[in-house]
């Protein structure tokens, strides 16, 4: 997912470490420009490989084509979809949670196997999201997508416990990006790209498993713990 916001500011941010960096997606060409852009900023190497998540099948022989296997490996997929017209629409429902879910999850999976195998630390870093944590009307088939994935990257992190795998959850609340683009988004609550990659980096170098900027820690803790019968008069 490396043409997703969230995901190019990362890659410079691990960049500016000195780390080589591949991105991989579906739009090769604008990938390609973002690896000339972050070879020319860092001087590092930085090159781009078409990588599409919802080919659940591929994903273990993609790695294995690569000339050496990453120490990181980030999943920033994403699709907020429409609630509206997602919900009575099998066809839209199962892109949603390829996207969200399943592609990301066997993609990760895959990448875990492979850098467990490594030495020395390594990591995969899923982009899950605070929608999981409870099913909202406005967007449930979201939620539900991040909430499957957020669960299986807990599995996985019990799984890898005890080896140098670091697997780390990141649940983000409103972030300012290309995917939320014209809603109406409260500026407290609302963190740039760009702020929340330095905090994904900053909890990667920590090696820490879980990621959530303190306001939305907060306020989730509220929304977890609300009774069911106060949750469903609610709208927010």
């Amino acid at each position: 997912g490396a043409r997703s916001d969230m995901g190019r500011a990362v890659a410079h941010l691990l960049a500016a470490e000195g780390r080589p960096i591949l991105l991989a997606g579906r739009d090769v060409a604008a990938l390609e420009r973002d690896a000339a852009d972050i070879a020319a900023r860092h001087r590092v190497e930085a090159r781009a490989l078409a990588w599409d998540a919802a080919d659940l099948a591929g994903h273990a022989a993609w790695l294995d084509a690569l000339p050496e296997t990453p120490g990181v490996v980030l999943s920033a997929v994403g699709l907020l979809g429409d609630q509206d017209a997602t919900q009575e629409d099998p066809a839209r429902i199962a892109e949603i949670v390829t996207a969200n879910f399943t592609g990301p999850a066997v993609a990760l999976e895959a990448a875990a196997v492979r850098l467990a195998a490594l030495p020395g630390p390594t990591a995969v870093i899923g982009i899950a999201s605070v929608a999981g944590d409870r099913g909202r009307a406005r967007n449930y088939w979201y939620g539900a997508a991040k909430g499957g994935f957020a669960t299986m990257l807990s599995g996985l992190r019990q799984r890898f416990a005890g080896t140098d795998l670091l697997v780390m959850t990141v649940k983000p609340g409103f972030v300012a990006t290309a995917m939320t683009e014209g809603m109406d988004l409260p500026a407290p609550l609302t963190l740039t790209a760009e702020a929340q990659a330095e905090l994904i980096v900053r909890a990667r170098r920590k090696r820490r498993a879980k990621v959530m900027h303190w306001k939305w820690a907060l306020l989730m803790g509220v929304i977890r713990n609300l009774p069911e019968a106060i949750f469903l008069r609610t709208r927010f």
